[in-house]
């Protein structure tokens, strides 16, 4: 696993210098043709005008003397009778072999070849251009021949591309190599610290690089995969913890009574026993189910979300409540926000429950819009909470000594559900200064009106 981005890194390095070499060695081949086509060509066009004034001096009579040498020794010319011997030549090709032996046909009286002598690396190749003078038996022959460069004979030119082509090869497999290491070096970053990362340790994230490509969106992404599975590990950690700590009483109770009421039965209230033993269940029953509950909120279960009336679901809460208290309600409508419907229900019983329970009088529900979002708070006139405990209320199992008791109330999730809900939501709850008695705020993200479709009036405007 460590090795996979080093060979990555290898294997595109080896495509990239494999695909520019062939790239280079067929711009190579095409430069050594061109250079070789050029040279040859302007050779040639040399031995040609040569030649042909040559031919025509002789088959008019008006070359006279040797021939004289306007390529300062570039060119051979030469003049050659029918069995090889040389009755004319410029300096540098007088004394010399006649410099082909291919003898133009009276057919095809001028020819352009070119010509190698020797072997390798003392090789040496001409241009030459044959011109037989005339359509006679016992006409004569023009050379013109010019020398090639050696580096056209030598493999010197293809030497110096085949280099080219290594160097520019090397080159681009450098820069590669470069430039993927680059780009995987964040990559393997990433990879090294999540093979670290373990469920031991959930707090520590991946190297997120600057940026909006690929790679910083790995990095985000990965991060963003590490915080949900570090809340999901949380609550399981903490619903273990609470299960645990929470069901060991109740059970422990019910336990405690029955063996009593098993080893005495004769000193025990059976009716009694099966009512205590009741109580216990439905109290252990409340505490699964409430901690059933905070283990699901806010895992992106299969809970549908959809806009919600908030006023109306205050209503309709308030309604089916029965109460001693006075409930005053501030509940204007078009207050829309978007969520679980059974969720916010809860979280409002919860609050209301809290409120009953503590209120002195009377209970205030009171929903509004508030720097675009929706209010709902719940008031009550009883002893308050003290700032120092408005944080502590919403932990688990929380009661505070001078308002609770394990004896009195629920199971001690309520708020802590009710803020779970609140999280999952995208909102907040919490506890703001009122006096008297306590004032619960949650506050949500409102849902805007639907825009109005073009060309569609007003309700109170002209039809």
């Amino acid at each position: 696993m460590r090795m996979r981005p080093r060979s990555i890194r290898a294997r595109d390095t080896l495509v990239a210098a494999v695909i520019a070499a062939f790239v280079f060695a067929i711009t190579a081949a095409g430069v050594d043709f061109a250079v070789r086509g050029e040279v040859k060509a302007d050779l040639l066009r040399q031995t040609q005008v040569d030649a042909r004034r040559v031919s025509g001096g002789v088959r008019d009579g008006s070359l006279e003397g040797a021939i004289p040498d306007d390529s300062r020794g570039r060119i051979l010319l030469q003049v050659v009778e029918p069995g090889g011997r040389v009755t004319n030549a410029t300096p540098g090709a007088a004394g010399r072999p006649p410099v082909s032996r291919l003898w133009p046909s009276s057919n095809l009286r001028v020819r352009d070849y070119t010509e190698c002598h020797g072997a390798w690396p003392g090789r040496e190749c001409y241009v030459i251009e044959a011109v037989r003078v005339s359509t006679s038996r016992d006409s004569v022959v023009v050379y013109a021949s010019e020398r090639l460069p050696s580096y056209l004979v030598n493999g010197l030119l293809e030497a110096a591309l085949a280099a080219c082509v290594l160097l520019l090869a090397g080159g681009v497999a450098r820069i590669t190599w470069r430039i993927v290491g680059r780009t995987l070096g964040p990559v393997e970053a990433i990879r090294a610290q999540l093979a670290e990362i373990s469920a031991t340790d959930l707090s520590r994230r991946v190297p997120q690089p600057p940026g909006e490509d690929e790679i910083a969106q790995l990095a985000r992404t990965a991060n963003a995969t590490l915080d949900r599975l570090e809340q999901a590990v949380g609550r399981q950690r903490q619903f273990a913890s609470d299960a645990s700590h929470e069901l060991r009483t109740p059970i422990t109770g019910l336990r405690a009574n029955l063996e009593d009421a098993a080893m005495h039965p004769e000193d025990s209230d059976l009716r009694e026993v099966v009512r205590s033993a009741l109580r216990d269940t439905d109290r252990l029953e409340s505490i699964v189910t409430d901690l059933l509950l905070l283990a699901r909120i806010g895992t992106g279960g299969t809970a549908m979300q959809e806009p919600i009336d908030l006023s109306a679901l205050a209503a309709a809460e308030v309604r089916r409540r029965v109460s001693t208290l006075r409930v005053v309600t501030e509940l204007p409508a078009g207050v829309t926000v978007r969520g679980v419907r059974m969720q916010l229900v809860r979280l409002l019983g919860n609050l209301l429950d809290n409120a009953e329970r503590y209120a002195g009088s009377a209970v205030t529900v009171q929903v509004a819009r508030e720097d675009g979002h929706a209010l709902l708070a719940v008031t009550d006139d009883g002893a308050g909470i003290a700032p120092a405990d408005r944080e502590r209320v919403f932990e688990r199992f929380t009661r505070l000594d001078t308002a609770r008791s394990r004896g009195a109330g629920g199971t001690g999730l309520g708020l802590a559900i009710a803020r779970e809900i609140a999280r999952a939501h995208g909102g907040t709850l919490r506890v703001e200064d009122h006096a008297p008695g306590a004032r619960f705020a949650l506050r949500l993200p409102l849902v805007p009106p639907p825009a109005r479709e073009k060309g569609r009036p007003r309700p109170d405007g002209p039809s």
